[in-house]
């Protein structure tokens, strides 16, 4: 059984600052690309940031220069540090992970974090 929990979501003022965190736990051979998510209310989810097992990074248009994604492969971490918030980016944030475990490789999300940018 493998499963991705998450942490580190909260309520923050515009311009402010979160980390959000997922982890990896469970039967796991090894993780290939993690990504995070994000749904904002009647809207569809959107890929914000996926990052490679080799740490090669890729952003939305939306939140480049101001999010950053990156991995702790000892951990199967995968952390999402958000600056400079704007209310737009309040929405529910979930990750996602590549996951080969002892009976082959499927898909796995997190129960989802909620973040919301407001003064």
């Amino acid at each position: 059984q493998v499963q991705l929990v998450e942490s580190g979501g909260g309520l923050v003022q515009p311009g402010g600052s979160l980390r959000l965190s997922c982890a990896a736990s469970g039967s796991i051979v090894s993780v290939n690309s993690m990504r995070w998510y994000r749904q904002a209310p009647g809207e569809q989810r959107e890929l914000v940031a996926t990052i490679t097992s080799t740490k090669s990074a890729n952003y939305v248009d939306s939140v480049k220069g101001r999010f950053t994604i990156s991995r702790d492969n000892a951990k199967n971490t995968v952390y999402l540090q958000m600056n400079s918030l704007k209310p737009e980016d309040t929405a529910v944030y979930y990750c996602n992970a590549e996951i080969w475990y002892a009976g082959g490789r499927s898909n796995y999300w997190g129960q989802g974090t909620q973040v919301t940018v407001s003064s």
